[in-house]
């Protein structure tokens, strides 16, 4: 079949994901939030693309089977109103008995929350029966889903913005990252499923044509996973990869459920992509090898962990370093709290100093999160052999300052990929970084420069926002009350950083609010 021109792709696109959209303001005023409409999405159009692989015939044989017959696609569509209802409602419960697939990861815990005959039977055969969601392709379809998340994630009073990273923030941190086909590729907590599958994407996009048929049936079955802490979410996830082609609908599921953090990982990987979900406590304590543990209810021992923190960035980022495998790299968003904090930060600082390779952070806007309060940064670091004598393995940080003047808002202006052009070029992705060159906005440091530094602390900036001193370029009243907000956001959970520090209780209020896990 012919690949439609991309303005067409597009537009086919925008139109799906409108009429999905419209029919979603119906279900809202039937009770249905954005993401539970999607959750429902999920379940129908799993079981229509397994019926349409059922029918496709050039299924082989034996991959015909995904869905049993007593509760497949077909079994709804000949059934109408309170049959149709009942029917689904065993058929969810029966599905959701296939623990480690992606069939039991899509429909685990699932249940009917459209409670209206009528409009489930429109769903059913309006809006899913009629299209043909395998048959058109995987760009298209997933494009859509993901447009459909990207709208769930504007509805802030189910928080569903907290899974979900702009795309234009994920974009520019692969293409920087450039992976390849022979990269395990992995996010631990994955959200909605974004970095794996703009990673997917990248190495579809340029080094497709030249792998065999072994190496892309590998590139969809196993060398690209995620975890995600909670069922709904990695639900949505499974089905996010299983459009964009990434996965076997009757395999093995790609993304697991649980906390990344209560044991040490089972599998090393060479890229890891992630957004691990901000705010300052943890529901469990880590205890490292300093011994330490807080006073928690729960409490359990990591001995690849260093310090001992309940603050869950830190703890991320301890898992995320022993999960690399040797010679791996990650770029990972963290909040500015990881570069200043004293204590268990300190600690975890001066580790990934000496024996990563932390080579670049890249200091990122505010107004771009779909949750406010959110002062972030990407760490690009890789995981190097120990050297000779103890020697450090950082030896020079760059720091890119993607913050001071710049100003988003997620409607009125949002971040778009073209922003990040400089940043992207500045990085020089797959040349020596001995070539890079300093510009206004992007400065390096020697690590004897860093680790002098009081605390270790690198949370660096050295340019000042003109708008602060112009009358002329003042910011809309909107912008700089969003801005106010996140800085008294942040400020606060420094206070309470030090407070914590200095043995004071510490309110659960004083958390910053938590926005994203990737995807």
């Amino acid at each position: 079949m012919t690949p439609a021109s991309p303005a067409l792709a597009h537009a086919q696109t925008s139109s799906l994901v409108a009429k999905l959209w419209n029919y979603c303001n119906v279900l809202r005023d039937n009770g249905l939030s954005t993401i539970e409409y999607v959750e429902q999405l999920s379940y129908l159009l799993f079981l229509k693309m397994a019926d349409e692989i059922v029918s496709d015939p050039f299924t082989e044989e034996e991959a015909r089977a995904v869905v049993p017959a007593e509760y497949d696609w077909q079994s709804l569509v000949r059934l109408k109103g309170i049959d149709l209802e009942v029917h689904y409602r065993k058929t969810l419960e029966a599905l959701a008995k296939n623990p480690g697939t992606t069939l039991g990861t899509i429909f685990a815990k699932s249940q009917n929350r459209i409670t209206e005959p009528a409009l489930l039977e429109k769903l059913v055969v309006e809006l899913i029966g009629k299209e043909d969601w395998t048959i058109q392709g995987t760009d298209l379809k997933g494009d859509a889903y993901e447009g459909l998340l990207a709208r769930g994630a504007e509805d802030t009073k189910t928080g569903a913005g907290q899974y979900f990273t702009p795309r234009a923030l994920i974009d520019a941190m692969v293409d920087v990252m450039q992976p390849g086909p022979e990269d395990t590729i992995t996010d631990p907590a994955c959200g909605t499923g974004g970095f794996l599958i703009a990673a997917h994407s990248y190495i579809r996009k340029h080094h497709m044509q030249h792998l065999s048929r072994e190496q892309r049936l590998a590139l969809g079955s196993g060398k690209i996973w995620g975890n995600e802490l909670v069922t709904g979410t990695a639900r949505l996830a499974a089905m996010n990869m299983l459009l964009h082609g990434i996965g076997d609908a009757d395999g093995e599921s790609l993304i697991t459920v649980g906390d990344a953090l209560a044991d040490k990982p089972q599998r090393h990987a060479s890229l890891i992509l992630a957004n691990p979900p901000f705010g300052k406590k943890s529901a469990i304590t880590i205890v490292g090898t300093d011994g330490k543990a807080e006073k928690e209810d729960i409490s359990y021992e990591r001995d690849d962990f260093r310090a001992t923190t309940t603050n869950k960035q830190l703890n991320f980022l301890q898992h995320i370093m022993s999960q690399l495998e040797m010679n791996g790299r990650a770029a990972v968003v963290l909040p500015d709290n990881v570069l200043f904090e004293g204590g268990a930060g300190e600690k975890v600082r001066r580790r990934l100093l000496e024996e990563f390779d932390l080579h670049t952070i890249l200091r990122l806007p505010t107004g771009i999160f779909y949750a406010g309060g959110v002062k972030a940064n990407v760490l690009f670091f890789e995981k190097k052999p120990p050297r000779s004598g103890g020697a450090h393995n950082t030896s020079k940080l760059w720091v890119y300052d993607f913050r001071t003047a710049k100003h988003f808002t997620l409607k009125q202006h949002p971040l778009t990929r073209a922003a990040l052009d400089e940043f992207v070029e500045a990085y020089l992705p797959g040349k020596p970084r001995s070539e890079r060159v300093e510009s206004v906005r992007f400065k390096s440091f020697d690590y004897d420069e860093l680790i002098a530094r009081d605390k270790v602390n690198l949370d660096i900036k050295w340019m000042k926002d003109p708008a602060l001193d112009d009358a002329d370029s003042l910011l809309p009243p909107e912008v700089i009350a969003q801005e106010i907000v996140e800085d008294l956001q942040a400020a606060l959970s420094e206070f309470a950083a030090i407070a914590e520090a200095l043995g004071g209780e510490v309110s659960a209020d004083t958390d910053a609010i938590e926005p994203t896990e990737s995807g």
